[in-house]
């Protein structure tokens, strides 16, 4: 009898211990990338609290989730990164909600069309703000908690567009290019701590981003990014390219000499 309490006493804690590492905040979850991860990630038990702009595509992610893995398995709330100004008071008073935090992933991001003889400051500066200064309000927050409870997992999508300066639509890669940059860096200063940073560099997938994707050769759904970045969390990546061929073009890319690479219309 001794034995058997002992035994579902081990069990219990552990299960406890499981739940703990599992309540997460996704900023950006109403399409795409970050609807797909949280229906991933409630698959295999998060608590998730989401945020996005559009309450209406909120309410039904949460209702999926809800519906298919429990009521109380997502909650949301609306938020537009661009208050980076309401974030600190924002990310603790979920914190409260949740019992803690686990998990903090940055999804949020917006590709405006440029045409090449294009040079309209207000799309670029959206795209930076968003992009770039709306990541650095959540994920440095977080940051700063995750030292501080030294332990914790923040998880960013920046894009394989980040690697190189593009022509294309160069306050897009920028934007990327420095989040990624600045991932690295908090990975650097964290790691002592506990915390663990994880950097996602998406190809081309088929989101509502750009609809033309959709069929194009090597855009995937959103769904398989999602899968990939569940299992890097699960491995500990600090980085991974999704899908994993785009380690192998970028290589490429990286390494073109310049008096190519300025020729090349992308």
């Amino acid at each position: 009898m001794i034995k058997a309490r002992a035994i579902w006493l081990f069990f219990d804690k552990t299960v406890g211990m499981i739940m703990e590492d599992k309540r997460t905040i996704i900023v950006g979850a109403s399409r795409g990338i970050g609807s797909a991860l949280a229906k991933k990630l409630a698959e295999q038990g998060h608590k998730l609290i989401l945020l996005a702009r559009s309450e209406d595509d909120l309410k039904a992610v949460c209702s999926y989730i809800n519906m298919k893995y429990g009521f109380g398995s997502a909650e949301y709330r609306v938020h537009d990164v661009l208050d980076t100004g309401s974030v600190r008071g924002l990310l603790y008073d979920l914190i409260s909600q949740l019992g803690g935090l686990d998990n903090l992933i940055f999804v949020s991001g917006i590709l405006n069309p440029v045409n090449w003889d294009e040079f309209e400051l207000d799309k670029e500066l959206e795209m930076l703000r968003i992009n770039l200064l709306g990541g650095a309000a959540w994920i440095g927050t977080a940051a700063e908690y995750f030292k501080k409870q030294g332990k914790g997992l923040i998880v960013g999508i920046s894009s394989v567009a980040g690697n190189r300066g593009r022509a294309g639509n160069p306050a897009y890669y920028s934007s990327k290019a420095g989040l990624t940059n600045y991932l690295e860096s908090l990975r650097n200063r964290l790691l002592k701590h506990g915390v663990r940073v994880l950097t996602v560099k998406p190809g081309r997938v088929e989101t509502n981003l750009i609809p033309e994707l959709k069929g194009m050769f090597l855009a995937v759904p959103p769904e398989k990014i999602a899968e990939d970045i569940w299992r890097a969390m699960l491995r500990k990546k600090q980085v991974v390219y999704t899908p994993w061929w785009w380690r192998y073009i970028l290589l490429i890319v990286q390494h073109a000499p310049s008096f190519i690479f300025r020729r090349v219309n992308i």
